[in-house]
């Protein structure tokens, strides 16, 4: 929902028409030749603004009417509802060296002069302001993950078993995460090393095999190593997935970005059902892996547990622009007008 303020001059039969964009680039800018193009742009909702309907579908908000109030009869509301299954705001992070508009799905919201919706719009007569679609972390926690995992020998007694159990499933950006790793060596192999990880899935469902994986926090130790056959061991390892140590690193897909904001590791995607996979997202997950190393001969054994990785749903209710001051309404409209759509 929000505000958008006309010219009285400007508005002499002309149409104002809005639309919320979902912009999906799935391929480098400068990769862009002999007319190809790797970016698709969906409209998802649009809305007629002025002249404004004559009965309007929806309730102002208490920023809307104040903004009304303070802007003048030339001000006019809008409000869009985004589809429930859109993909959420992700940024895949280019190389230092790459050019141009890094891939993953962006959102704006257009506004512009047309006879109708479909109108193609001019830069000159266009005004956009870019979002972010945001999905919070569920209220409620599930339950707590463990998971045990056994391997046998050909030709050797026993076998070695590996027990992972994390004290959460749903964890916020920044929060440290405990793996407690108990290991029961009945075989007659060594364990020699052990590496716990924190490891970021990208599914690019635009392409069916669009999946990669990569590890942005790992721990490797060989404390209490080497464990000989008929010993147990009992360790807890931290890791803590943070942006900070991967700032460099191609491919780690990112929280979407808006301007002059830090950003942060992408957050988990929640599905209500695996059907609802849209065609133009990016799926993010993250799962907690710990392996064994064994030496070159006996090879390894590794365990795996899923983790959601998300923003905390924020309980205050946000702050109202109290513009009392026709130099607070120059400033709101400044930060709220694209200056390269001009």
């Amino acid at each position: 929902d929000g505000v958008v303020l006309l010219d009285s001059s400007y508005l002499t039969d002309r149409k104002i028409f809005g639309q919320v964009v979902c912009s999906f680039r799935y391929g480098r800018e400068e990769d862009e030749v002999m007319g190809l193009n790797f970016q698709k742009d969906l409209f998802l909702c649009s809305a007629q603004i002025y002249p404004p309907p004559e009965k309007r579908e929806y309730n102002l908000t208490k920023l809307q009417e104040r903004l009304l109030k303070k802007l003048g009869p030339n001000s006019f509301p809008f409000f869009f509802e985004l589809p429930q299954n859109s993909p959420a705001s992700i940024t895949i992070q280019p190389a230092a060296q790459d050019q141009g508009e890094p891939c993953g799905v962006q959102y704006y919201v257009k506004l512009f002069v047309g006879e109708h919706e479909g109108d193609r719009s001019h830069r000159r007569s266009t005004v956009s302001l870019g979002i972010r679609k945001v999905q919070y972390a569920p209220s409620k926690a599930g339950r707590q993950p463990c998971t045990v995992v056994r391997k046998d020998f050909m030709l050797s007694p026993g076998e070695l078993e590996l027990e992972v159990v994390l004290d959460k499933q749903v964890y916020h950006h920044g929060e440290k995460i405990t793996s407690n790793i108990c290991i029961r060596n009945n075989s007659n192999k060594v364990v020699k090393k052990i590496k716990a990880m924190v490891q970021q899935g990208v599914d690019v469902t635009l392409f069916q095999n669009g999946q990669y994986r990569s590890t942005i926090a790992s721990v490797e130790t060989d404390e209490g190593c080497p464990l000989q056959p008929g010993s147990s061991l009992q360790k807890t390892i931290y890791l803590i997935p943070e942006l900070t140590n991967n700032k460099d690193r191609r491919g780690i897909a990112l929280d979407g970005q808006l301007k002059r904001q830090d950003t942060n590791l992408a957050s988990s995607t929640l599905l209500a059902s695996p059907d609802q996979k849209d065609a133009f997202g990016i799926i993010v997950s993250y799962t907690v892996k710990v392996k064994l190393y064994l030496g070159a001969l006996s090879g390894e054994l590794a365990a795996e547990l899923p983790v959601i990785l998300m923003h905390p749903k924020p309980n205050a209710k946000p702050k109202l622009i109290h513009a009392d001051s026709q130099a607070d309404v120059e400033t709101f409209r400044q930060n709220s007008i694209d200056t390269d759509a001009l």
